[in-house]
């Protein structure tokens, strides 16, 4: 399945290299969903509160085991359609930022990660 394809850095939208918005495709396309699923907050979904990750509850001013946030990070990656598994790795957790690298597996056994 296509997506639009994000800049790394600034997690924006992004031009081909004929200026027109690019996309991405399996299986990258998987993982970078699989990543703004982890970046989604609790509640800002407005047609489905019930997904993302509870930052402002559980993660955020309160210092969580890293085994909590990784099985967050995880269970939002697989409410991903087409991810069959999730693992997650945080790289730094450093002044209130949190980044890692998520990486999915798709049902036709494909491999790809991303980061967040």
């Amino acid at each position: 399945m296509n997506t639009l394809l994000l800049d790394v850095e600034l997690w924006d939208l992004t031009v081909d290299t004929t200026g027109n918005i690019a996309m991405a495709s399996d299986p990258y396309s998987l993982a970078q969903d699989a990543a703004s699923a982890i970046r989604t907050f609790a509640g800002e979904v407005y047609f489905d509160t019930t997904l993302g990750i509870p930052y402002f509850s559980q993660i955020l001013g309160y210092a969580p085991p890293i085994a909590l946030m990784k099985a967050y990070f995880n269970e939002a990656a697989l409410t991903v359609p087409g991810v069959v598994t999730s693992k997650c790795f945080i790289t730094s957790w450093d002044n209130r930022v949190v980044r890692g690298q998520v990486q999915i597996t798709d049902s036709s056994g494909n491999t790809s990660a991303s980061g967040f």
